[in-house]
């Protein structure tokens, strides 16, 4: 199925490392606050389950930390939150207010499987001190790694431009 075409359409200029940076910190205030509300209603089922007395027991005891069912529902949360955005419109919250978007060459959203390689090579990236980030400095199309390795490019959006 041919992804959707996304507007405006144009040629738009590569989106530079230090936009990025700033739409990146804003969605990861946005993505705090989505981690702090999916981990309070994850402990409010516990809650159901265990009651209140034994959820604090076990909380204090340590048997709660580093819970493998909670990190994976942490892990798919935020995949969640980018690829809904990434594959709907083409910009999270914070690209938007920065004048960014993700597409394919063609100007199409890109696919649910290049956003997930995108969102696993970037965490790689971050986990290697941001190199993959820093890559955008030395390519001449100004790619990171998880553009590159998914096929798509972030590009900037002038601003005179109004979404309808």
């Amino acid at each position: 199925m041919p992804n959707h075409l996304l507007r405006p359409q144009g040629e738009f200029p590569s989106a530079g490392l230090i936009r990025r940076l700033a739409a990146m910190f804003y969605d990861f205030l946005l993505c705090i606050a989505l981690l702090i509300v999916v981990t309070f209603i994850y402990k409010l089922i516990l809650m159901g389950f265990y009651g209140e007395a034994q959820l604090k027991q076990m909380s204090d005891a340590g048997a709660l930390d580093g819970d493998p069912l909670l990190s994976t529902l942490l892990f798919f949360s935020l995949f969640g939150f980018f690829a809904k955005f990434w594959t709907h419109s083409g910009q999270t919250l914070g690209m938007q207010v920065w004048g960014l978007r993700i597409q394919n060459r063609d100007g199409s959203a890109i696919s649910l499987w290049q956003a997930l390689l995108r969102f696993l090579v970037a965490i790689g990236s971050w986990l290697l001190f941001g190199l993959g980030f820093l890559w955008i400095l030395r390519d001449k199309e100004k790619r990171s790694w998880h553009d590159i390795y998914s096929d798509s490019q972030v590009i900037q959006l002038p601003k005179n431009i109004h979404k309808k």
